[in-house]
């Protein structure tokens, strides 16, 4: 670029998304005077999902502002929680956050996930088609145009992604009512019914469960249940009063 000069600073939650030397404070960007601070703020580094208020000179301005020289940018974050408008709640995960859909699910938060590699093209479509939040490391593919709406995941333990997500976006809580396989509803079910799908020492030891109204998966109170238990309890803690048992 080789036009006006403006001065740029990064809020600290998104420094890890510029080059080091634009991680301690104000810096000089050289601009070409012709595209928008969105596209400047992005070809740093920085994904339009993680740009909260665009700040010239202390005044906030749209993603499409031109910047004119001597011009004074302050990119903040998102603020938190995030509203997301114009349709339900709804996340969609890329291939590597594979536990972090199941942890959602197991809160009854509506998470799609890829389990294999669609590419980044048919993602992005798919966020747009069903209106969902697209959640990611892939900080190029947050960058897509075609994506609804999307969240660059920061950590990458689980129990710290779960956090990040409930308190950036604060969803409805519903634990157990969510199928961790596929994302459908679970349903009451009749231990007669679902007998034929259980081995015969769970037969035996559980009377309480609970089926899959669309892939059918049968759930119980088993051995890993303590574990489940405390992830829903400490998310309950942390985010909301659940809304369902």
């Amino acid at each position: 670029m080789n036009g006006p000069e403006i001065h740029l600073e990064v809020a600290p939650e998104l420094r890890l998304f510029v080059a080091h030397g634009r991680r301690q404070g104000r810096t000089p960007v050289t601009t070409d005077g012709a595209s928008t601070l969105g596209h400047v703020v992005e070809s740093l580094g920085i994904p339009l999902t993680e740009a909260g208020l665009l700040l010239v000179d202390g005044r906030p301005v749209p993603v499409s502002h031109i910047p004119a020289a001597g011009e004074v940018v302050e990119v903040r974050p998102v603020p938190r929680p995030q509203r997301v408008p114009g349709a339900p709640l709804r996340f969609l995960l890329d291939v590597h956050l594979g536990t972090l859909a199941r942890r959602l699910r197991l809160l009854g938060v509506d998470a799609a996930y890829e389990s294999e590699d669609i590419g980044d093209p048919a993602l992005a479509a798919l966020s747009a088609k069903e209106r969902r939040v697209l959640l990611s490391r892939d900080r190029g593919l947050l960058h897509r145009r075609e994506i609804w709406a999307g969240a660059y995941v920061y950590s990458d333990r689980p129990d710290e992604q779960l956090r990040d997500v409930l308190e950036r976006f604060a969803p409805d809580l519903a634990p157990w009512t969510r199928c961790t396989a596929c994302n459908g509803r679970l349903k009451a079910a009749d231990k007669d019914t679902v007998g034929p799908h259980l081995e015969h020492g769970t037969r035996r030891s559980y009377d309480v469960f609970a089926q899959c109204a669309e892939c059918g998966r049968v759930y119980w109170r088993g051995a890993h249940h303590a574990r489940l238990e405390a992830i829903v309890t400490e998310a309950v803690r942390e985010f909301g009063a659940a809304t369902a048992d």
